[in-house]
């Protein structure tokens, strides 16, 4: 897996998905794309093998999916505007950071696992605090609009532009004057892959 200027890893792909879960979901087709609550399933060696899922079943995205499988996932990690002032440098160019993936997939609409779905996806968000039941009789009601679907991965890239190709000293100061520290955190981290 290769992004700009630098190799990703598979605990990139999975910290990412899970710090960024809502993603825009593509197929061809006429229906308009959708940011749906993704939850990543890896294997034994950690790779991203499914993303786990619902959505509204009025959504004109399901009945796209259902005739056509196959979508497009956009993961949109930390981003943000880089100026002059941040590189503390009056003669260097502004750019904009930024961590993405994007994800081709098989898509599977699971009726039957809908409630493990939200439980998943409460659980990832909540933890112990709040589950869905505590709807009471308002939950049925919701689930049976929702369905819950499963996207295989067939493909998946990756670009993580953030600041790789600076200057030492450039870098240091924009990490050091950035306001977003999530990104300013992503800029670390693929900082210290060149260590």
């Amino acid at each position: 897996m290769t992004g700009i200027s630098e190799t990703f890893d598979t605990s990139d792909v999975r910290d990412l998905i899970a710090g960024y879960p809502l993603a825009w979901v593509t197929a061809p087709g006429h229906a308009p794309p959708s940011l749906l609550p993704l939850l990543g399933e890896y294997d034994a060696e950690g790779r991203l093998t499914h993303l786990l899922g619902h959505m509204g079943r009025r959504n004109p995205l399901h009945a796209q999916l259902v005739v056509a499988p196959s979508a497009t996932i956009l993961v949109n990690g930390p981003h943000g505007y880089v100026s002059p002032d941040h590189a503390d440098r009056r003669d260097w160019g502004p750019t904009w950071n930024y961590a993405q993936l994007v994800i081709e997939a098989q898509v599977v609409f699971l009726a039957n696992e809908t409630d493990h779905a939200l439980g998943a996806l409460t659980f990832a968000m909540e933890g112990e605090r709040w589950t869905p039941r505590e709807l009471g009789s308002r939950y049925d009601g919701m689930a049976a609009a929702i369905i819950a679907f499963r996207a295989e991965v067939t493909s998946l890239s990756g670009r993580f532009k953030l600041g790789q190709d600076e200057a030492p000293d450039t870098f240091a100061a924009i990490v050091e004057r950035h306001p977003d520290t999530a990104l300013v955190s992503w800029m670390q981290r693929f900082a210290r892959k060149r260590e």
